[in-house]
C-alpha cells in the first residue's frame, strides 16, 4: 500500500464515497505523497552543494527503479525533468493519479464503485468503503500521533504533513482539541521523522508539495469567494 493510497482513503468519506466539496487540491496532495515516497525509497534525490544538478533540484537515481507502476511512472517523470524544482513535477504526476489509485483499491476490495445520478440525470461515480480494516488501523496510528502518544514515522509523518497543508486534519480526524491537533500537525511537518540519509530530499520534496497544495487551496478559495 502506497502513501498515496492511504491519503486517498483518509480523504474519502467511507459511506458516501466522495471527497468533501470544500476539500481543495487533493490531487496535488496525492502527487506529493508519491514524490515523498520516492524520496524515502531512495529512487529520487535533491541536489546538494556538490552535485550534477543545482541545489534543491530533483534527480532520479540510477539503479533505483520502483516496482509499483505508480511510483515507476512518477520516477520516469522526475528523470525527464531532472534539474527542475520539485514542484514542477507535481502537476504531471497528478494527472490521472487519483483514478489509478482508486482502481487499485477497488481491485484489492478496499473500495467499491457505486454509480449515482445527480438530479436523476447525470451519472456520478462514488467510492464508498468495502473493507475498512486497513484504514481503521491507519487511523488508530495517526490518532495516537496527534494525541502525542506516539512519534511520527515515515508513514504517519508525511500523511499528517499533507493533511495539515490541506487544512483538513480536524475534518478527517475526530480530535478532542482541534487547535492543539492542528498545531501539532504543523510541528510534525517540520520534525525529523525521515531517516537522516534521505532527510534533505524528503524535506525539499515535502516543502514543495506543501507549498503547491497551499497555493492551490488559496487560489480555489479566492475563486469561490
Amino acid at each position: 500500500m502506497l502513501l498515496a493510497h492511504d491519503l486517498l482513503l483518509l480523504l474519502l468519506d467511507d459511506e458516501s464515497g466522495k471527497l468533501s466539496a470544500s476539500m481543495h487540491a487533493p490531487d496535488k496532495a496525492l502527487a506529493g505523497a508519491v514524490l515523498i515516497e520516492l524520496a524515502l525509497n531512495g529512487a529520487i534525490d535533491v541536489g546538494g552543494a556538490q552535485d550534477t544538478v543545482k541545489p534543491g533540484r530533483v534527480k532520479a537515481l540510477d539503479g533505483k527503479v520502483p516496482a509499483h507502476p505508480v511510483l515507476r511512472s512518477a520516477a520516469e517523470i522526475v528523470r525527464a525533468n531532472e534539474g527542475r524544482k520539485p514542484d514542477h513535477v507535481l502537476g504531471p504526476i497528478a494527472k490521472g493519479l487519483r483514478e489509478e489509485l482508486a482502481d487499485e483499491l477497488v481491485r484489492e476490495g478496499i473500495l467499491r464503485r457505486q454509480e449515482k445520478r445527480v438530479l436523476g440525470l447525470f451519472p456520478v461515480e462514488r467510492l464508498p468503503a468495502a473493507d475498512s480494516a486497513h484504514e481503521d488501523a491507519l487511523r488508530t496510528e495517526i490518532t495516537a500521533v496527534l494525541a502525542g502518544q506516539r512519534r511520527p514515522d515515515e508513514r504517519t509523518g508525511p500523511l499528517i504533513s499533507l493533511l495539515s497543508a490541506m487544512n483538513v486534519v480536524t475534518r478527517v480526524f475526530d480530535v478532542p482539541d482541534a487547535r492543539a491537533a492542528k498545531q501539532l500537525a504543523k510541528e510534525i511537518a517540520k520534525s525529523d521523522w525521515a531517516a537522516a540519509a534521505v532527510r534533505r530530499a524528503v524535506e525539499a520534496v515535502q516543502s514543495a508539495a506543501v507549498v503547491a497544495v497551499v497555493a492551490a487551496t488559496s487560489a480555489s478559495a479566492a475563486g469561490s469567494g
